[in-house]
């Protein structure tokens, strides 16, 4: 069974994140290093387990070796110590680095770790890696608290070191997993009551079943063995018609609503279907349309452009009734 198939079943929804690497290699090994959330991420449904058991049911001859190197309390420095024990021994061909909450956490009983040695810690852990042959995956922290509007009380600090791991990541050619904006995309969709956990943590920081399988997602995406989804917007167009409107020019409008794809540049992609829904519920809207752009700045532009605005004109005096409906989604 593929991959992408595993993950339909796995019902987690897809956020940006990640800039991939290549696929693993048969008879790769890779070690998870990070502190409770990587450590329980090894338990029955660990996002460590989730990462192996679809990789086992997509490729089962892979003799891919994934292991686990999470304890719970660890901050840079302690995995800067037990590097050469609990991962390089192993001979890894790949390394995931998830660190960072209790580097910010522990700060509230003076037991954090400083901006600097944050970063000089990341660098060390990258170069030691690399100089033992292997690529290197660095995650942001993700949450201490689940709400996305930023008032957690150490959202300020996580945002900082989340800061500290792009930058290593960028300036070491490093493959970033910014978790951190993935956790927060998925909340701002899904925690819109701005719940302090439950969604994706049981306590706000530690994954629940939800958050493990998401963030094993993520970690696929980053290992390259799924593609990387992109967030899109979608602009729905309903029509309804007035009775009079004759079936060429039903046609005249359809084939000039596509060929806004043509003229406008921003337009990502276009569809168009009639309803043949059986729930009666159309309210009678026959006929849906949707645009996707990428940006809104596309869609902004889609607006006011003159095609747009000569097609808009075509519909004088067709159209009873017009219904429009925007919204993100991921592809």
């Amino acid at each position: 069974m593929r991959i992408a198939g595993i993950l339909l079943m796995m019902a987690t929804s897809l956020w940006c994140g990640a800039t991939a690497q290549a696929g693993l290699k048969d008879g790769e090994t890779i070690v998870f290093l990070g502190d409770s959330i990587t450590q329980a991420g090894a338990g029955e449904t660990g996002y460590i387990t989730v990462f192996r058991q679809t990789l086992e049911k997509a490729r089962p001859n892979s003799g891919i070796k994934i292991i686990g190197a999470g304890i719970s309390g660890n901050r840079v420095p302690n995995l800067e110590a037990r590097l050469d024990q609990d991962v390089l021994s192993h001979k890894p061909n790949v390394v995931v680095i998830y660190i960072g909450i209790n580097d910010v956490w522990h700060s509230k009983n003076g037991r954090g770790t400083s901006a600097a040695d944050y970063e000089q810690g990341l660098r060390n852990l990258v170069k030691r890696c690399r100089d033992a042959g292997a690529r290197v995956i660095l995650a942001t922290p993700s949450v201490i608290g689940e709400k996305h509007d930023g008032s957690n009380e150490l959202d300020g600090m996580l945002e900082q070191y989340s800061a500290i791991s792009r930058k290593v990541a960028t300036e070491t050619e490093t493959t970033l997993l910014d978790l951190r904006a993935a956790f927060l995309n998925y909340l701002r969709e899904y925690n819109t009551a701005g719940q302090e956990q439950g969604v994706l943590t049981t306590d706000g920081v530690h994954l629940n079943d939800a958050g493990n399988r998401f963030v094993a997602v993520r970690m696929l995406e980053a290992t390259g063995e799924v593609p990387v989804k992109k967030r899109v917007l979608r602009h729905i167009v309903l029509f309804k018609y007035k009775p009079e409107t004759t079936a060429a020019q039903l046609d005249e409008i359809n084939r000039a609503f596509q060929d806004l794809k043509r003229r406008i540049p921003e337009v990502r992609d276009f569809e168009r279907g009639i309803n043949n829904s059986p729930e009666g519920l159309d309210k009678g809207f026959t006929h849906g349309y949707q645009i996707t752009f990428e940006t809104e700045e596309d869609r902004a532009a889609y607006l006011p452009h003159p095609a747009h605005k000569e097609f808009v004109e075509m519909l004088g005096g067709k159209l009873e009734e017009p219904f429009v409906f925007d919204y993100w989604t991921v592809e």
